[in-house]
């Protein structure tokens, strides 16, 4: 019966050429820039990977209502090869966690067929921040400012439920139609880290670690407001705090030097910064009352709170999309790719059902979604 569920769910969608995102494996360590991000041509991506990719990212249109969908694709092959399943099904638990947010994607359906697993999500068109750093180099204060208290609401909402999400930076911070912020990819997500609880696991990408996961000391939630303040020095400064083409140059940085804040920023920014990255957890912004102490901070006095929640702020840019299909906000080399026809065939109902059984409870289908 699942395997007809999963075969009816691929049935009801169109898939299209127009996105296929290609990102290597969940565990993203220690992929380091290869060149300066915001140098010459400009913030370079990451590459397609065309050998052990276990995830693609696809546009469809679900045919009952003509709605677009991001279906996210995952080869359960390499993920059980690289033994990542536990990753999945964290992802799975946050997404279903996060409906009730503003700033975080939501889950629609998830299911499951014997190679592979499917997350279909909202279309988020409104391209990443790290496409609109590429193009823009840098934000100002009143932007940045916008920017991260959404994503800080998103963040004090998974803390509040005991969920600390350990990979924030610009690949995964998205602007929908309107220039509001939306988080995904919950991958690298830590469930059941209670307010005083730790973690151990060494995990993140390399410019945005804080010094305590360089350090493999257990770490707690203040990690995500390290992060935080890492995306918004980025987002005024061009670059991350520390930044290094050379990753152990970088880690020696992050580890020991101190904090450089180039002239030209307002005290109240700067404030924040020192705050946020601060090595010593104990002392970072954050470290007591968590999203409270961020909510306080002056940098943020002109930010309603209850405003923003409700998207009734005017966000400071629109990325200008013209509809639920516009890709001008997504980097060409993604859109040139096309839609492989493993992702769509009919699989082999012969096929074994071992791997299911490291995916026991995935499928998942919201109640004003079903069409069952």
């Amino acid at each position: 019966m699942r395997m007809l569920v999963s075969l009816y769910h691929i049935s009801q969608y169109h898939l299209f050429p127009l996105i296929t995102h290609r990102w290597s494996s969940l565990v993203k360590m220690p992929d380091c820039r290869a060149a300066c991000p915001h140098a010459g041509a400009g913030y370079l991506p990451n590459k397609p990977s065309n050998k052990q990719t276990s995830m693609q990212v696809l546009l469809a249109k679900l045919k009952a209502d003509n709605k677009f969908y991001a279906v996210k694709v995952l080869q359960k092959k390499i993920i059980l090869k690289k033994k990542e399943q536990k990753n999945i099904m964290a992802e799975r638990n946050v997404l279903l966690k996060s409906l009730k947010h503003p700033f975080l994607v939501r889950l629609h359906y998830s299911f499951q067929t014997s190679e592979k697993l499917y997350f279909v999500l909202d279309y988020v068109n409104g391209g990443e921040l790290f496409f609109h750093l590429q193009r823009e180099r840098c934000f100002s204060e009143p932007r940045a400012r916008f920017y991260a208290a959404e994503v800080a609401s998103a963040i004090g909402y998974l803390h509040s439920l005991n969920i600390v999400y350990r990979d924030l930076k610009p690949e995964n911070i998205l602007l929908d139609s309107q220039g509001h912020v939306v988080l995904t990819d919950f991958g690298l997500c830590k469930e059941g880290v209670e307010p005083e609880g730790t973690t151990t696991t060494f995990c993140g990408t390399p410019e945005y670690l804080a010094p305590e996961v360089l350090r493999k000391e257990p770490y707690d939630r203040t990690v995500d407001w390290w992060c935080l303040g890492a995306v918004l020095y980025e987002m005024v400064y061009s670059l991350p705090p520390f930044y290094s083409r050379d990753v152990g140059e970088m880690y020696d940085g992050i580890l020991h030097k101190p904090l450089f804040l180039p002239p030209g920023k307002s005290e109240a920014i700067r404030s924040l910064l020192v705050g946020l990255l601060q090595k010593d957890p104990h002392r970072r912004l954050g470290s007591i009352a968590d999203f409270l102490e961020i909510k306080n901070h002056s940098f943020f006095t002109p930010i309603n709170w209850d405003d923003l929640y409700h998207k009734r702020i005017t966000p400071p840019y629109n990325p200008n999309v013209r509809g639920p299909a516009d890709t001008q906000n997504i980097d060409p080399e993604f859109t040139r790719e096309m839609v492989p026809n493993s992702v769509s065939q009919t699989p082999d109902l012969n096929a074994s059902f071992s791997s299911s059984n490291a995916f026991h409870g995935f499928s998942f289908v919201a109640t004003e979604d079903s069409f069952l």
